[in-house]
């Protein structure tokens, strides 16, 4: 079975200053990591550790300065923007801390937007707006716009667009960072339960907590994986 996320030697450095004096910052150091099919992996580490920069590398946001990265068997090396754009698109599915909903959009409106670019028919993007929307138990909220919406019925939102694209790997960023504790309970029942419906799910945290839900935790620290990083 192909790894949905197979990374080799994968490093990160960025650049500043002039051609007299450039100053380099190795945010990623020679990163090893495989992400199998149905895989529920927790990222974590400690502020500066690398796990922000290695989320955008998975989920083309940015690209590496060296090392092989392959996203469900595809290499990403060489490929433009555009081509980065498209397979975005396609096959990774995002959920940030900060929600990210457009606030004059309603929620079924925000949670179609995705196939927007893919170029489905209004009809058929409404529906299965409509129908992720329905599977994170929303379905009942279809018409408000985010500023009627609660904190965790905003993450239950951005999730449902993640969804909506059915992507070969779902990304989430710190997703319960601005809920309470009754929402973030909510939010990772609907990770767990999207787990053992089989989705792929790589979620950066700092909670042990949340962590610990996950099928394995991949450990970052100085740019490196000390720990996890191979299925």
């Amino acid at each position: 079975m192909t790894p949905v996320v197979q990374m080799s030697g994968v490093t990160k450095v960025y650049r500043s200053g002039s051609s007299v004096r450039t100053v380099e910052v190795h945010a990623l150091s020679g990163i090893d990591l495989t992400v199998q099919q149905a895989e529920y992996v927790a990222l974590m580490g400690p502020s500066g550790s690398g796990k922000s920069t290695l989320m955008h590398i998975i989920g083309l946001l940015d690209t590496p300065t060296e090392g092989e990265y392959n996203l469900g068997g595809q290499p990403v090396r060489g490929l433009n923007e555009g081509q980065l754009a498209r397979i975005r698109n396609q096959r990774v599915g995002f959920v940030f801390q900060a929600f990210f909903l457009l606030p004059r959009l309603t929620a079924l409106h925000n949670v179609a937007l995705p196939l927007v670019y893919r170029g489905v028919s209004t009809p058929e993007r409404l529906k299965r707006a409509r129908q992720a929307l329905e599977s994170v138990n929303l379905g009942d909220r279809l018409d408000h716009l985010p500023s009627e919406l609660s904190g965790g019925q905003k993450q239950r939102v951005a999730l449902a667009r993640a969804l909506v694209q059915e992507p070969d790997l779902l990304l989430a960023d710190e997703p319960t960072g601005n809920l309470d504790s009754k929402s973030s309970d909510e939010i990772m029942g609907l990770f767990d339960a999207l787990h053992r419906q089989g989705k792929t799910i790589l979620m950066v945290t700092h909670d042990p907590d949340l962590g610990a839900r996950a099928q394995r935790i991949v450990r970052l620290r100085d740019g490196r994986v000390v720990d996890g990083g191979m299925a």
